[in-house]
């Protein structure tokens, strides 16, 4: 993208020297800008300023994703899906997704999406290295026009060949943001457009599993394994136009007044996977080669409401929404010339709600209900609470009641494979959910309690073990799950060992929700300011753990996990080594990324049949600019 732009005006003489002292001179006299002048805000209005400090967090969040990953385990090489191992990360939507999950993970939803205000321009630049063959790379600027017009534009882009054959990411996600008000905030606007797409080529796991584990030198290049496919590939593509404006009817008085709210999404998506050579994997097809799925759906979200806002009895907001889908195939299933899988499903779904915000002294929260007045059914309800004792000690509870609409890929699906065609009428989901957590100086503890009903997954048809023969079900008993994660961070002079634990379990009458009981991570490093302050060091180690269960198998056909219960993974460990350092807003990091590998036995998985990366050397660096 390029801009070009020129004036004139032949009446007035160029004085070239003049102008430059003068640039010279107001550039010296403006005063800094303070660190707090650079806002990030969500949608919820949830602000932080930018942060330029180097500190173990910096380090977690230093990986594809750009956000800490405890609790998800990534495949081989960058860009590929993740196995989720912290159930409690899982965000609940009652209305229906599109499906093909496994391509979430570095999908930017509308609730992902950051706005700015920024007193200067503001650049940041994230490079890292990749596997084989590539780079990753995050960039964006943003600039506020005037106090009332900010825009930013960003691009985060991957592509890693991969040590295994037909492994190869090819990823991007594209987005633009707009922030507006009036000088008042009478009105203000916050609109965005996303554009992205995930490259992968599938090679459906390793054919020979003892060649992997064997540890023969002749299979430490890693190409040498053989897969299941060496021509298969999935590509997800997303486009989404969203407005997000309010406007305020009282001119003046602001704690007595009504507020009028609007928002659109407007989103396309479509899955692809297609493979030349021909296979049996996946049971019998229609055709012998040449193999082609592809899925596409656009849907619209409109909600209108209004906000009263009084200084006596608070804040409190009432809706309506429309949210229209339509999903659909080029194709349809016959059977007596009748038509026994359709091209498509669409609907019309509308709802009522209500929320009220509360915020007093300590403690803020809201209450939250809607629910369905269309043929389609589902509801919501939600409560938040948090009570801030001080800066460093703050309580917080939430609690979920859900009836969610089912995802579109378990109610219809077409394929050229002929087990791969359904179309279902499944009951909502029912979900209960309640998350408490507690901040303190000395400990920082989540506990959740999850209550699933009626709980949809995918799992084999297979008995022998030989084929993937995956279909969507229901389960019909009820899943109770619990989890506690704590983290804790001690200090010693220059060291620091920083801990984090993750216990779960659940009780349910067949093995459907499986999650490894224990999940840990504990990084001992150490911190200094060498060369008169200029650069702050730290280095250590990292040392991450989870017991083995059965965990989900990925199948590369409609990138989806299913439940399995013939293999485990786990109960391995990953120790990484790193060096990180700071000089003024650049941070420079360094790592041996398990280094562990060749000395542990070669057992260790992402899912069944997908090795985890082996041991690499990886440099990066997060580079903010100020201008």
């Amino acid at each position: 993208m390029s801009f070009c732009g020129f004036a004139q005006d032949d009446e007035l003489p160029i004085q070239k020297d003049t102008v430059r002292r003068s640039l010279r001179g107001k550039v010296s006299t403006l005063p800094k800008a303070a660190h707090n002048m650079y806002k990030i805000f969500s949608l919820e209005k949830d602000t932080v300023f930018v942060d330029t400090s180097l500190t173990i967090k910096s380090d977690y969040k230093f990986n594809y994703l750009r956000k800490d990953n405890f609790g998800v385990l990534p495949f081989n090489n960058d860009g590929q899906t993740y196995n989720t191992l912290d159930f409690g990360l899982n965000r609940f939507d009652v209305r229906p997704n599109f499906g093909f999950k496994a391509k979430y993970f570095n999908y930017y939803t509308v609730e992902d999406m950051k706005y700015y205000s920024v007193a200067t321009p503001l650049t940041e630049l994230y490079f890292k290295t990749t596997l084989e063959q590539g780079q990753s790379v995050d960039a964006f600027i943003t600039l506020n026009t005037s106090k009332n017009l900010n825009m930013s534009i960003g691009y985060k882009g991957l592509r890693s060949l991969g040590k295994y054959i037909n492994s190869l990411s090819s990823n991007g996600n594209f987005i633009f943001t707009t922030s507006y008000s009036t000088t008042s905030k009478r009105y203000v606007a916050n609109l965005h457009f996303a554009g992205q797409d995930f490259l992968n080529n599938e090679n459906g796991g390793l054919q020979n599993k003892a060649d992997f584990e064997s540890g023969d030198p002749e299979f430490q290049q890693r190409s040498r394994l053989e897969v299941n496919f060496d021509d298969a590939s999935s590509i997800f593509k997303s486009k989404r136009y969203f407005v997000d404006h309010t406007f305020r009817i009282n001119k003046n008085d602001l704690a007595n007044t009504v507020l009028l709210d609007h928002q659109f999404n407007y989103e396309t998506k479509s899955y692809d996977f297609r493979m030349t050579t021909e296979t049996e994997k996946f049971g019998d097809a229609y055709v012998s080669s040449n193999y082609s799925d592809y899925t596409k759906s656009n849907d619209m979200y409109n909600r209108l409401g209004a906000t009263f806002s009084n200084s006596t009895i608070g804040k409190f907001n009432v809706f309506i929404e429309n949210y229209q889908y339509n999903y659909f195939y080029d194709r349809y299933s016959l059977s007596d010339d009748q038509v026994v899988i359709p091209n498509s499903i669409h609907n019309n779904l509308n709802a009522f709600g209500g929320k009220y915000f509360y915020d007093k002294n300590k403690i803020k929260g809201y209450g939250l209900f809607s629910k369905a007045i269309s043929n389609q059914t589902f509801s919501k309800l939600e409560l938040f609470a948090r009570y801030e004792f001080d800066d460093k000690n703050s309580f917080t509870a939430m609690y979920q009641n859900l009836s969610k609409v089912p995802d579109l890929n378990y109610i219809l699906y077409q394929s050229d494979f002929i087990n791969y065609n359904w179309y279902n009428s499944f009951k909502n989901e029912k979900i209960n959910n309640l998350k408490v957590s507690a901040k303190t100086q000395w400990l920082t503890v989540e506990v959740q309690l999850t209550t699933l009903n009626d709980h949809l997954y995918f799992s084999n048809d297979d008995v022998t073990g030989e084929k993937i023969l995956v279909t969507p079900k229901q389960y019909g008993e009820t899943i109770n799950y619990f989890s506690v994660k704590a983290q804790k961070e001690f200090k010693f002079g220059k060291f620091a060992i920083d801990n984090t634990f993750l216990f779960q379990q659940t009780e349910q009458e067949a093995a459907i929700l499986n999650v490894p009981k224990f999940v840990t991570r504990n990084t001992l490093y150490y911190t200094d300011k060498l060369f008169k302050k200029a650069l702050f060091l730290q280095t250590g180690f990292t040392f991450q753990y989870f017991s083995k269960y059965n965990a989900n198998a990925y199948n590369p056909l409609i990138s989806e996990f299913y439940v399995q219960d013939t293999e485990k993974i786990g109960d391995f460990p990953l120790i990484d080594f790193f060096v990180n350092a700071r000089v003024r807003q650049t941070r420079i990091f360094l790592k041996a990324e398990h280094l562990n590998s060749s000395f542990t036995g070669n057992k260790f998985y992402s899912a069944p049949n997908y090795p985890y990366k082996d041991f690499v050397i990886r440099f990066g660096l997060v580079w903010n600019f100020f201008q």
